[in-house]
This record gives structure tokens, C-alpha cells and sequence, in this order.
């Protein structure tokens, strides 16, 4: 029915998910207002449920006419459940406890709107990169009033058979306690790899769902704890009436499959390759962000930095058309600069990056030249946890093209040190931009533009490393260079004086060794 496209906002400069109806998809009048009847439903009870397990609603365009409806939503980056089911590779069983053990936490937040999913299975759960389990899509979710009218014009049940409760099957009235169910579903199928029930036909799955007893998952796999497997098959009780009362019970029965506080990850508990731990939320609560180059903190795509290889040769049409194409997305760039949308720029440059090096070589001028324009909007855009690998790849690159001494490569370096700067690692910052000005003394002295800017950042941070009076002397022979070469009344030239001026308060208020 609708397509979910990835956007930008652009008054805030981030990424958000657009979610809106495909117009093919409005077969008639009654559907296109069944559609806006769902999207209308979605946006309020979503915005209702606060959780952080569910993803917020920006905005929503309903238009009565039914030619513009989409919701914009919270983008998150994460791997959908479906990734971690797999026959042949159990998931540990800490790790489907702890999915569980989030989603029955969000269903407590819906359960107490009073809001039902209807249609709770692992393509709508996400496992955030931070491991933060979240439930998507509650289009189809029943508020629980008496007076709510049917979501489908043809009163068929609502749902998706995999996962649909005995009662959805036969039309009745959903509670609760049906999510419990399909939460049963989701348990069993990451414990062990199969769905509940496998029918050729959507009749046949739904005749199992309302019949057929499921097997016991320690038949099918042994090292399920057997409290586990209990609670499991209480969920997938046929009778509503006869699974647990609500999902507080479940999340308390799920509590001791949860790693506790500080237990790091047994051998034997590793998930499936390159997915987002959910156990790390319980073993690490709150934890702040894994530091600079830890494993999987912050990881961006940064071009390798191993030389380059030799691009396939291309017809010269093809070649032209590429180039056409990077004009357009740099075309695009200053654009969306000139606009301060910096997280945007670089999402737009970054698409291109890989094309054009493919085709032109990873450090051609004009893929280099793409990869530091996404390095200075993301730098700008304050993301400087991505850009400094970016620019110490880009340093690494240019001084192979073009020489360690190239003024792209010591560029690269001071926008490294710059960033490291901004990070807190101000000792490390100062080391770059000390050993970048000595490159750039020894070919344009010391007053040129950049000579002048690198000696002005040295001052600040040692300023903020609380060393005032070795910053007043480097500032002091700069301000006077200044005075020298641009004159007084110079932007930079007041802003370093002004800058005395504070430093000079500080160190004659007391500071032995005060500069008269």
C-alpha cells in the first residue's frame, strides 16, 4: 500500500523516514479513505505512545483529497528482526530474551493508551545500532473503545497470518492479550529459526494459528531452558483468557534470560555477524557512547585508505556522463551549503563517492574532491566524530598524489586536528596543528592566510586548556603580524584582541609571570 523513502528535514538538517501512500495503490474512493483513515490512526497513536521504542511522528499531510498522504517519522538506523532468524545459526538465547523482553516493554506503553499492535511480527522490529529494540508500524493498530469503527472496508481481519491470533483469525474482538500472542510467534521463531507454523496458503496458516498445537521448542532445540519454552507455550495459548494477564508478567518471566549489569558477553553468545547486540542496553544501561575508535562506535563510511586501483576503462560517452553526473551532485552541494543543510550535503555527496570511484579510481581529483567536501559538511554539521577519520584518509591520500608538503594534505591534517580538538583530544590537536604550521611555515612564512588561521586555533585551545599565558604568547606576536599585514581594524585582527584583552584580565588578576 505505501513506500517508506528516506528524506531530509530542511529546517533541521536531519534525516527523517516519508512514509506515504503509493498512488497506484488507491484503487477506488473507499480504499484511498480506508488509507487515510490508517495513516490518521497512525500518526496520533504513535505519537501517543511515548516510548523510546517507538519512533517518533514529525508531521503528518492528510490531505482530504487523498492525493498527498504521508507521515514523516524518526529514521532509524538499525537491522530489521528478520536479519537474525536463521535454521541453520540459533540466535543465543540472551539475545532473542533480551528483543522479547524490549518489545514487551513497548507493548506496555501501547497496552496502557489502551492501544493493540494487530500486527506484530519481525519485519516490524528494528534492532537499533545502539541494540534499542523498536517497534514499527501501528497503521493498523485498535485503539480499545466500543465505538471504534472497522480499519477495512471488507471486514476481513486485519494482520499477517504468520503471527495472527486464533481470535484474529475468526474475527472477534482483539485485546492485549492478542499481541501476546504474536509475541509468542516472534519468541519461538528466533529461538528456533522457523516460524510457528509453515501452511502453503494463507487458509491454511490461519486454520494452524486456531487448531494446531505448536511444538515445543526443546524438541527442537535442546539447550532452550525449559522455563523458557514454558513461557513461550503459555503464550501461544489458543484461548485469549489462558496466556499471561499482560506483557508486565511477560517481561518478569523473560528477567532471568537478561544478562545482569556489567557481565560481558559469553564466546558462546555471539549473534549473527555484524548485527546490533539487544543485550548491550541490559549488560551496559545508559552507558555513554563507546569512545573514537572502538569497535563499532561511530562507524561511517570513510574511503579506504589503501592506494589506489587501477579503474576499468571506460567509453569516453560513459565517462562524460559521469562527470556530468558529479557536476550535478556538486551542483546540488554548494546549494544545500549555501542553505546551512550540512547533514543533508553530505548525504549527497556521499552516493556519489563510490560510483565515480569505481569508474574513475578512488583517488582521482575528482572522487578526492567529493570525499572532502562530505568530510567538511559533516565537520560543519558538527558530526566530527565522522569527519576525522574522513580527513586523515584524505591526508594519507593526498600525500601519496600529491606529496606529504601539498597544501590538500596539510589542509587534510589541520582539518584532523581540528576535529580532534573538538572531541576533547586537545593535547592531540595541538600536536597536528603545531607540526601543520611547521610544514607551512618552512615554504610561506608566517603570516599567510593559513599560517595565520593554524596559529590562531594553536592560542585558542591552549586558552582552553586553561594555559593563558601560553596562549597570550602565541596570540600577542600574532596580533601584532596582524596589525602589520591587514591592519587593525581587520575582522581577525579585533577578534585576536579582544581575545588579549580577556587573557590579559585573567593573568593580571594574580597569575605569577603576568605580561605587562
Amino acid at each position: 500500500m505505501g513506500d517508506v523513502w528516506r528524506g531530509y528535514d530542511a529546517v533541521l538538517d536531519r534525516p527523517v523516514a516519508v512514509k506515504l501512500i503509493r498512488p497506484q495503490a488507491v484503487a477506488s474512493p473507499s480504499v484511498a479513505e480506508e488509507f487515510e483513515k490508517r495513516f490518521r490512526r497512525e500518526a496520533r497513536i504513535t505519537a501517543r505512545i511515548q516510548h523510546p521504542g517507538v519512533p517518533q511522528v514529525y508531521d503528518a499531510v492528510l490531505d482530504e483529497s487523498y492525493e498527498q498522504l504521508y507521515l514523516v517519522m524518526e529514521l532509524v538506523d538499525g537491522v530489521p528482526l528478520t536479519a537474525y532468524v536463521h535454521p541453520d545459526r540459533p540466535l543465543p538465547v540472551s539475545w532473542a530474551a533480551a528483543v522479547a523482553a524490549q518489545v514487551a516493554t513497548v507493548l506496555s506503553y501501547a497496552h496502557d493508551v489502551p492501544v493493540v499492535h494487530r500486527d506484530l511480527k519481525p519485519g516490524n522490529i528494528l534492532v537499533a545500532r545502539d541494540g534499542t529494540v523498536k517497534v514499527l508500524d501501528f497503521g493498523i493498530a485498535a485503539i480499545l473503545r466500543t465505538d471504534v469503527t472497522k480499519l477495512t472496508a471488507t471486514g476481513s481481519p486485519v494482520g499477517t497470518h504468520q503471527y495472527m491470533a486464533p481470535e484474529q483469525v475468526r474475527g472477534a474482538r482483539v485485546t492485549p492479550r492478542t499481541d501476546l500472542y504474536a509475541l509468542g510467534c516472534v519468541l519461538h521463531e528466533l529461538l528456533c529459526g522457523w516460524p510457528l507454523f509453515t501452511g502453503e496458503s494463507e487458509w491454511q496458516l490461519m486454520t494452524q494459528h486456531a487448531t494446531a498445537a505448536p511444538i515445543p521448542l526443546r524438541e527442537l532445540r535442546e539447550d532452550v531452558p525449559e522455563a523458557l519454552e514454558e513461557l513461550v507455550l503459555h503464550l501461544l495459548r489458543k484461548a485469549p483468557e489462558a496466556r499471561p494477564a499482560d506483557v508486565q508478567e511477560v517481561y518478569e518471566r523473560l528477567r532471568p534470560f537478561l544478562p545482569p549489569p556489567g557481565e560481558e558477553p559469553a564466546p558462546q553468545e555471539a549473534g549473527p555477524a555484524g548485527a546490533p547486540d539487544p543485550t548491550g542496553i541490559f549488560r551496559r544501561p545508559y552507558a555513554p557512547r563507546a569512545r573514537t575508535g572502538a569497535d563499532g562506535a561511530g562507524a561511517r563510511s570513510v574511503a579506504p585508505a589503501a592506494g589506489p586501483e587501477a579503474p576499468p576503462a571506460l567509453p569516453a560517452a560513459e565517462r562524460e556522463t559521469l562527470r556530468e553526473r558529479i557536476r550535478e551532485v556538486n551542483a546540488h552541494y554548494v546549494a544545500l551549503m549555501e542553505e546551512e543543510r550540512y547533514a543533508q550535503a553530505a548525504e549527497v555527496v556521499g552516493e556519489m563517492i563510490e560510483p565515480a570511484a569505481q569508474a574513475l579510481g578512488s583517488e582521482s581529483k575528482a572522487v578526492l574532491a567529493l570525499r572532502r567536501r562530505r568530510a567538511f559538511s559533516r565537520q560543519l554539521a558538527g558530526d566530527h566524530r565522522a569527519a576525522l577519520p574522513e580527513f586523515e584518509a584524505l591526508a594519507d591520500a593526498y600525500a601519496r598524489v600529491s606529496g606529504p608538503g601539498s597544501e590538500d594534505a596539510l589542509d587534510s591534517r589541520a582539518q584532523a586536528a581540528r576535529c580532534r580538538g573538538e572531541l576533547g583530544r586537545v593535547t592531540e590537536a595541538l600536536d597536528g596543528l603545531r607540526g601543520v604550521l611547521d610544514a607551512v611555515r618552512s615554504v610561506d612564512g608566517d603570516v599567510s592566510e593559513t599560517a595565520v588561521e593554524l596559529r590562531r586555533d594553536i592560542g585558542m585551545l591552549l586558552l582552553a586548556q586553561g594555559r593563558a599565558a601560553d596562549a597570550f604568547a602565541v596570540l600577542e606576536p600574532l596580533h601584532t603580524d596582524l596589525c602589520m599585514v591587514f591592519g587593525p581594524d581587520d575582522e581577525l585582527t579585533a577578534e585576536v584582541a579582544e581575545t588579549l584583552a580577556v587573557i590579559r584580565l585573567d593573568l593580571d588578576g594574580g597569575a605569577p609571570g603576568a605580561p605587562s
